[in-house]
């Protein structure tokens, strides 16, 4: 099972995420369910990146890939994160809806 999780800050806005795992849904190479996750994460950080400028501390190995942003962003970067972490975190909602058994997605609340 992939499991995505979330990271917001006491302000609601998204800080970070981790996902790991895989999805046994099918053969390595095959797992549609691995494919769009992959997808959707990295399309998320190259628009933090590539689109927004941010530098974010990322970090990628097989089956783990967590990424997050660094403090003290102005409110224009911190606006433009979120509307890029958002829509990815409706990406993996949306898969989870579809394929629950395979992808848990959660959120957590950092102090």
């Amino acid at each position: 099972m992939i499991r995505a999780v979330i990271d917001r800050a006491s302000s609601g806005d998204i800080i970070g995420f981790e996902v790991s795992g895989h999805s046994g849904y099918a053969e390595i190479g095959k797992d549609i369910v691995c494919a769009a996750v992959s997808a959707i994460v990295q399309t998320a950080v190259l628009g933090l990146v590539d689109v927004v400028g941010i530098e974010v501390v990322y970090h990628q190995r097989s089956g783990k890939v967590r990424c997050s942003l660094p403090e003290g962003l102005s409110e224009d970067l911190r606006g433009k994160a979120n509307i890029v972490l958002e829509t990815m975190l409706c990406g993996l909602k949306s898969i989870q809806e579809g394929y629950g058994p395979y992808i848990k997605v959660e959120e957590r609340r950092m102090m």
